[in-house]
């Protein structure tokens, strides 16, 4: 049956509507169902459902995998504790390689780290961000020479085509060649990827333009120079200019050799068969010194009036270091060495046979030093190390640097990582952070780091202030204190804080990747029964058999990492923490990527996943810790060597002194 259209309903906005329903005038007057105190016209009822505050819906976030559903205004308080309202920690520090002048104690920590565990929360951090390191350097961008060979060769033995066009050729494969490099040039044109390609169009039109031009000027030139053969004939000077003005535009648009022009090569020669002797004095007035500059005349003109180009062909400059010089570029005088001048010299290739030893016994580099090395020339002055730079766009300052690493040829993926991965690497970073400031360049650097880590929305605050302000920013010299003596070799810490009101120590878990809060646990607690044959017996497992809800009302004490952890120990605990996702988890969506039958490709949400976040208690205020002062360390600490004197040693004015002190005696 379709809707009656009232156009009073339309309009009345009175809950008091007096407007009889018999009319046929409106509809009647009803209040909403959910009781919300709203008052309208029954035709209204629908498009009230979109805004009675009543109305259950579901979480804004429902599409980011929220399952709850409310009424419509309890949503904005929601999202505080929303289990899809995710955030990411963006918190970033610096943290540069190891100096020249601090390498006895990160030697000492080196060893410490192969011996045992060290339990200094600032190694820990700083071998993660070292990991991280390590991982982000790629030995193709720092030693493209060191690579291994891209040449594969098949099961059968023939060569098998790669990008090298010599392979090609020798394989016949180059016309494949010729037809991948036509269709890479297509794509390159219309791949948006690559930098400053929305400007090809702009400059293939410039340069079309100016080569049009220049032909349709030569064309006009021709037609005039045909009109004024007369005129030329007849008057010398002006005709000797305009054959030389024309066989210059000639030569730059035909790029022939036989032209008039300086650059053309024995242009003087043609001249004195083509022109006479006045024509060819003119002409030596008028180009003498390009004809100096080109090598067609020897003669003395002044610098200022040097020609430095012949042919201007159009050239497509993208970075100076991809600017090429062109084929028409002849050397300013001020650029060229005087030949009398220059000492002789002889062509002798110089390699490491000169020192008298062999390459196997030479000394190998260090993958980690070399490439560390590399990264922070490039990452502090913007270039690798003997890296071959353009200084003005036509002299190029070419540097060499001989590595020989025992890991070498490297694969074409290899990172550093890869390279150090079956042998300890010890700590190559230094534990000290800094913080981004503004002048930091964020985009190419490779000693920054970012938090990364994700928690709800009312997790975040507390993370902030306690990992990074708290902790972090405080971790050397304050939270965190080392032994005076730490540049001598010395390792000791301790730490000066715990949280109010509890006994625990900060600690870092290598596997979440997170700080955590970890209580000090009294050691009667630790101690497991014995039987009376004296072996150790495993602790039984109290909590396992307690009733599932005091489980449930432990485990809703605990923080975010000591349910992740805990919902690892056995399926029981699993379940019990299972029940508590909702509210104090977090929900993420797995992409997977779908292909079609027609080749096409889209990204589909495979699931959701649940998980705990690596936040833990927070701590709104810290107290000393009762540990004993560093001064009762250096007592003992094994670094700490005084150098007593007790032999009496003269001081140089002890002498003057006492011979002033006899003179007074005497004179009395």
């Amino acid at each position: 049956m379709p809707k009656v259209h009232h156009e009073h309903c339309d309009k009345c906005v009175s809950a008091h509507c007096q407007v009889l329903v018999q009319t046929s005038r409106s509809c009647m007057v009803t209040k909403c169902p959910k009781n919300c105190g709203a008052v309208l016209h029954s035709c209204k009822r629908e498009e009230h459902v979109l805004l009675c505050p009543n109305e259950t819906v579901p979480c804004l976030n429902a599409f980011y995998g929220c399952p709850l559903t409310m009424q419509r205004q309890k949503l904005a308080k929601h999202l505080e504790v929303c289990p899809a309202s995710v955030v990411c920690c963006s918190q970033e520090w610096n943290r540069w390689p190891v100096s020249d002048t601090n390498v006895i104690f990160y030697r000492s920590v080196s060893e410490k780290l192969q011996s045992d565990s060290d339990g200094s929360l600032d190694v820990a951090l700083a071998l993660r961000d070292q990991a991280l390191l390590f991982q982000s350097i790629k030995m193709k961008c720092i030693f493209p020479e060191m690579m291994a060979d891209e040449l594969q060769i098949s099961a059968s033995g023939e060569l098998s085509c790669s990008s090298d066009f010599s392979e090609f050729k020798e394989n016949g494969c180059a016309e494949e060649l010729e037809e991948k490099k036509e269709e890479e040039r297509h794509d390159l044109a219309k791949s948006e990827e690559v930098a400053n390609i929305q400007n090809y169009t702009s400059w293939e039109k410039i340069f079309r333009k100016e080569k049009e031009g220049c032909n349709q000027t030569v064309k006009n030139l021709n037609k005039e120079t045909r009109g004024k053969k007369e005129q030329e004939a007849s008057k010398d000077h002006e005709g000797l200019r305009d054959v030389a003005d024309r066989n210059a535009v000639a030569s730059r648009g035909l790029h022939g050799i036989t032209g008039l022009a300086p650059w053309q090569d024995g242009v003087l020669d043609r001249l004195c068969r083509e022109a006479n002797m006045a024509e060819y004095n003119m002409y030596l007035v008028h180009n003498g010194s390009m004809l100096i500059n080109f090598g067609q005349l020897a003669a003395c003109t002044p610098r200022e009036k040097d020609f430095v180009y012949g042919n201007l062909e159009p050239i497509e400059v993208k970075t100076v270091r991809s600017y090429k010089v062109p084929t028409s570029y002849r050397a300013k005088r001020v650029h060229l060495e005087n030949p009398a001048c220059k000492a002789k010299t002889r062509q002798q290739s110089v390699d490491t046979t000169d020192l008298g030893f062999s390459v196997e016994d030479l000394p190998k580099s260090d993958e980690i030093g070399s490439a560390l090395l590399c990264s922070m020339e490039k990452e502090l002055k913007g270039h690798l190390i003997s890296e071959s730079t353009s200084t003005d766009g036509f002299y190029i300052d070419i540097g060499t640097q001989t590595h020989s690493f025992p890991s070498a040829p490297f694969r074409a993926d290899a990172s550093l990582a890869d390279l150090v991965a079956n042998k300890h690497p010890g700590l190559h970073v230094s534990v000290e952070t800094e913080s981004v400031t503004r002048r930091h360049n964020r985009r190419s650097s490779a000693f920054s780091y970012e938090c990364g880590q994700f928690f709800r929305r009312d997790e975040f605050p507390s993370h902030v202030r306690n990992a990074h302000c708290d902790i972090q920013a405080q971790l050397n010299g304050w939270f965190q204190q080392r032994c005076p003596l730490a540049y001598l070799g010395c390792t000791h810490t301790q730490m000066r804080f715990h949280p109010a009101g509890q006994q625990a120590t900060i600690t870092f878990n290598k596997d979440a990747s997170a700080m955590a809060l970890q209580p000090l646990v009294h050691s009667s607690l630790r101690e497991s029964e014995k039987n009376p044959g004296g072996s150790a017996m495993p602790q039984l497992d109290i909590l396992s058999s307690l009733p599932l809800e005091i489980l449930q009302n432990i485990a809703a004490h605990l923080d975010s990492f000591t349910l992740s952890q805990l919902s690892l120990v056995s399926h029981l605990m699993r379940d019990v923490c299972g029940s508590l996702l909702q509210q104090r988890g977090m929900v993420f969506l797995h992409w997977t990527k779908k292909t079609y039958s027609h080749g096409g490709t889209s990204w589909k949400c495979h699931k959701k996943v649940w998980r705990f976040s690596s936040l833990f208690s927070s701590v709104d205020r810290w107290n000393f810790t009762d540990v004993r002062s560093m001064s009762d360390h250096l007592k003992s600490c094994s670094f700490y060597q005084r150098d007593e004197r007790r032999e009496p040693v003269a001081l140089p004015c002890l002498r003057e002194v006492t011979e002033r002190c006899r003179e007074v005696k005497h004179r009395r």
